[in-house]
Parts: C-alpha cells; structure tokens; sequence
C-alpha cells in the first residue's frame, strides 16, 4: 500500500512509519523539521511541510492508500494542535479525493469500559481534570472527522509506554478494553497498521489497550 503518515516524528509516528517500511508498504513521512525524523528504509520519503496549509500537505496525499496521524497535543500549553492541524489534514483528503484516515485520540475521550470499577472511575476522573484542556482538544478533533467525508477511524489508547511492540493487545470498537491502563507506542502503531483495511473500524472509535 501507498501510505502517508502525519506527526511522523512523534513516538507513534515514527513507529507507524518503521513497521510499514518492514512490511513491504510505500511511505511518506510528513515532517516540519525533517531533521528531527531519524527513520530510514526502502520505499520512504520524507516530506517537509507547513502543517498549516492545506495546499501544500496536497502532494503528499495523493494517490494514497490511507493516511495516518499521530499529530497531537505533547503538553497542556499545545491544547488546539490536534483540532487545528487535523482540520488542515482533512482539507488536503478531501481536496484529492483520499477517503481512509486513521487517527489518535485518547482514552478519556471515549465511552467508560463495561465494568470500569471504581479506581478506574477516578484515575480517569483525575486524568481528566489535569488535562481537561488537551481532551477538549481531541474531543473537538474527533467532533471533526465526524462531520468529514473520510473513511475516518480514532483509536483510543490509555498511559502510553516506550517499549518495544509485543502484537499482544485488545482491541474494542467503539468501547474500550476493561482494565486497559497502559500500552506501548510500537502497539498502538501496530494496532493502526492492522486496522488499515478493517472495515469494522470505519467511522468508530477503537479502544486499545493491554
């Protein structure tokens, strides 16, 4: 498949990146700062582009297969980052006529798990309030792949983990693993990687988790 990946530099970027090169898939990368992108391999391109204009991220996604993002807020003070350059994102899909798009969200965002017991409540509960402004962000960015014209899918991880991928997690469409509490990058790019061509995931949103 021909595939561009967005934040390309951040931790589930690179991996996304780094495992489609291992299996065989056409990769662009898009970066601001390319220099910053330290992945290397067959069949990758590295694209530098203004994450703000639309036009510009246009070359790099046509003719794609599917797109995926790990763009996001790394911090509090960049609350509106996910929203703001998913919106640019969205405007460069739909101007080439590119429908798949997978994305990252968080845990929080989404529906409480079945059975969620009370220490699940309030560690969520606690998150929540810390990053109240970072959540309202990608509740807002998830509000506008809802209204696009993709064939958009959000996956939900909760505490992510630098650790290497084990291809060892659950999966829920449109809920979230019980008991979920970490999983690593690598899976949660892994984890994308596979729902690529899942119909079952169109337009939902995935909890993942260990």
């Amino acid at each position: 498949m021909k595939l561009t990946v967005f934040g390309a530099t951040g931790g589930i970027g690179q991996e996304i990146v780094r495992q489609a090169l291992t299996a065989g898939h056409q990769v662009t990368a898009v970066a601001r700062d390319p220099a910053r992108f330290t992945v290397t391999g067959a069949g990758l391109e590295v694209f530098r582009a203004d994450l703000g204009d639309f036009a510009a991220l246009r070359p790099a996604v046509a003719g794609r297969d599917a797109v995926l993002s790990g763009l996001g807020a790394r911090s509090r003070k960049d609350a509106g980052v996910a929203t703001r350059l998913t919106r640019t994102v969205l405007g460069a899909l739909e101007a080439e006529g590119v429908r798949r798009l997978l994305v990252v969200s968080a845990s929080p965002v989404g529906p409480e798990p079945e059975g969620a017991g009370a220490l699940d409540r309030a560690v969520c509960g606690l998150l929540s309030a810390a990053l109240k402004d970072v959540y309202a962000d990608l509740r807002e960015m998830e509000a506008e792949l809802a209204r696009s014209a993709t064939d958009w899918t959000v996956v939900r991880p909760p505490r992510l983990q630098n650790k290497p991928p084990t291809g060892s997690y659950r999966t829920v469409v449109g809920g979230f693993p019980p008991r979920g509490r970490f999983i690593a990058r690598a899976d949660v790019a892994h984890a994308m990687l596979a729902m690529v061509d899942d119909p079952g995931t169109v337009k939902q949103g995935v909890g993942v988790a260990y």
